[in-house]
C-alpha cells in the first residue's frame, strides 16, 4: 500500500509539472500605477484651485482645510466667515484624511503618512514621512462588470483603472479589491470630530467623517481593521509605536474623555487610552449591519446607522445610547428613523444630523426622548455629509460644496457663506 501511494504521488507531481501554462484573454480592469519614487517626491503647494470632489473638513485657528479626495487639501482663510477666501492648495497624492497639531498637518498619502509644516500657509512644506504604514488599498473600479487584472505591488500604488484586453494565467492569484478600502467610496467610511482640545488650541477639529484623531502627544489613525498609533511628541516627526488589530469593519473614530469610540459596521466599540501607546479594549455594543458614525457628549452616544448599498440592511436610523460612568456599559435608549444619515455633531443641547438627500437636520437634544418632536430646522436644498460646530458657527460639507451657518440664534439659523463645487 505504501508503495502504491508513493507511485501515485510521483505521477501526480510529474503530470502537474508537465502541464502547459494556460492563459486567457479578456477585458479587465487593468491597474494604473504611480511609482513609489513619484509618490514619495516631497508634497508641493500651489495656488488656490476650485473644489471638484470635496471630502472631509478640518478647522483650526480660523482656517478651514477641505480635502479634495485623493488629490490634496484646499486652504480656506475663514477669519471673516461671511467671506471665506480660498488661498491655496497642498498637492498630496492619495489623500483622504488630515489632523493638525500646532503647525504640523498630518495627512495620509496612499500607503504613507506625511507631516507638513503649515506655519507659513503660503509655503507649506513636507518635513517627514512614514513609509508603508497604511494598507495597500485599491480605488473603485472603472467598470465593475469586468474582473480585476493582476496587481503588481512592486510597480507602486494603484491610482485608477483602464478597461482593456488583458492576457493572464488563469491560476494566478486574484488580488482582493477592498469595498472602498482606506480611500473608500465617498463617505462610506466615517469618523467624528475629536473634541479633546478647542480649535484655537494645540489641536484642530475634524468632522465626523475623519479617520485621524489626536489625544495628548499621540496621533491615532484607523483603517478597516486596525488602529495605528504614532508618538507625535515631536510634532514634525511622528513615530509609529504600535498597531492594534480590530475585530470589525471600522468606520468611525471619536476621541472623548481619554477613550476612543469606534463605529464599525456591526456595532460601537470602546478602547481606553489610559496607556496611550496601546489602546485597551473596554466594551462593544452591537447593532444591525450598517454604516456607522458616532459622537459622544455627557455619557450619551449619538449614532447614525445608514442602510442600503454596501451598508447592509435598508433600515436607517439615529440611535442614542446611555453610557455608564466608565463607558464600559451602554443601554440603547431611543431610536429614530432617518432617510440616509451620514455625519453628525452635538453642541451642548443642539444636535446636527446630515441626512443625505434630506439635507441638514437640526434638533433640540435637551430631552433625548423627544428628539423627533423637537426639530428646530432643516435645510433640504443640499446633500449634506459632514458638519463641525464651533463657537455658534456650523461648517458643513455637502455634495455641491462648503457651507457656513450662524446658529447664535437657534431659532433663526442663517446661512452666511458658501463655496460651491467648481468655484473658488
Amino acid at each position: 500500500m505504501k508503495k502504491y501511494l508513493f507511485l501515485v504521488s510521483v505521477l501526480a507531481i510529474a503530470f502537474t509539472s508537465c502541464q502547459d501554462e494556460i492563459y486567457e484573454k479578456s477585458y479587465r480592469n487593468v491597474p494604473v500605477y504611480m511609482s513609489f519614487d513619484e509618490l514619495r517626491m516631497p508634497v508641493t503647494a500651489g495656488p488656490a484651485s476650485a473644489l471638484i470632489n470635496p471630502g472631509k473638513i478640518y478647522f483650526k485657528d480660523g482656517i478651514i482645510f477641505i480635502n479634495e479626495e485623493m488629490k490634496g487639501v484646499h486652504i480656506i482663510d475663514n477669519t471673516d466667515p461671511s467671506s471665506p477666501r480660498n488661498i491655496g492648495f497642498i498637492d498630496i497624492p492619495g489623500n483622504m484624511d488630515i489632523a493638525i497639531k500646532g503647525n504640523t498637518l498630518y495627512a495620509d498619502s496612499y500607503v504613507d503618512m506625511v507631516a507638513i509644516d503649515i506655519s507659513d500657509l503660503n509655503a507649506p512644506k513636507e518635513v517627514s514621512r512614514v513609509n508603508d504604514v497604511f494598507p495597500y488599498t485599491l480605488p473603485p473600479l472603472a467598470d465593475d462588470k469586468f474582473p480585476v487584472d493582476e496587481i503588481d505591488k512592486s510597480k507602486g500604488v494603484v491610482t485608477g483603472w483602464e478597461v482593456k484586453l488583458s492576457s493572464r494565467k488563469i491560476d494566478t492569484h486574484y488580488f482582493p479589491v477592498y469595498r472602498g478600502g482606506w480611500f473608500g467610496a465617498k463617505y462610506d467610511y466615517a469618523v467624528p470630530m475629536t473634541n479633546a482640545e478647542t480649535a484655537s488650541g494645540i489641536f484642530g477639529i475634524g468632522g465626523s467623517m475623519a479617520r485621524f484623531g489626536l489625544n495628548g502627544d499621540f496621533l491615532y489613525a484607523v483603517d478597516n481593521y486596525m488602529i495605528h498609533v504614532f508618538d507625535a511628541d515631536n510634532a514634525q516627526k511622528p513615530v509609529p509605536v504600535s498597531d492594534l488589530y480590530l475585530n470589525g469593519e471600522t468606520e468611525t473614530m471619536f476621541i472623548h474623555d481619554n477613550n476612543i469610540f469606534l463605529g464599525t459596521r456591526t456595532g460601537m466599540m470602546v478602547y481606553s487610552l489610559s496607556d496611550p501607546r496601546n489602546p485597551q479594549y473596554k466594551a462593544s455594543f452591537p447593532h444591525i449591519y450598517s454604516c456607522d458614525p458616532v459622537v459622544v457628549q455627557d455619557h450619551v452616544a449619538y449614532v447614525t446607522l445608514r442602510g442600503g448599498n454596501m451598508c447592509g440592511q435598508t433600515v436607517s436610523s439615529l440611535d442614542i445610547y446611555s453610557l455608564s460612568e466608565n463607558y464600559d456599559q451602554a443601554t440603547e435608549a431611543y431610536s429614530y428613523n432617518m432617510a440616509e444619515p451620514y455625519g453628525l455633531a452635538i453642541d451642548d443641547e443642539i444636535l446636527f444630523v446630515c441626512d443625505g438627500q434630506k439635507g441638514l437636520l437640526v434638533y433640540d437634544a435637551s430631552d433625548i426622548s423627544l428628539i423627533d418632536e423637537k426639530q428646530i430646522a432643516s435645510f433640504s436644498d443640499i446633500k449634506a455629509y459632514d458638519v463641525i460646530p464651533f463657537d455658534d458657527h456650523l461648517f458643513l460639507i455637502g455634495d455641491d460644496g462648503f457651507y457656513q451657518y450662524d446658529y447664535s440664534d437657534i431659532n433663526n439659523i442663517r446661512e452666511i457663506s458658501r463655496i460651491l463645487v467648481g468655484s473658488f
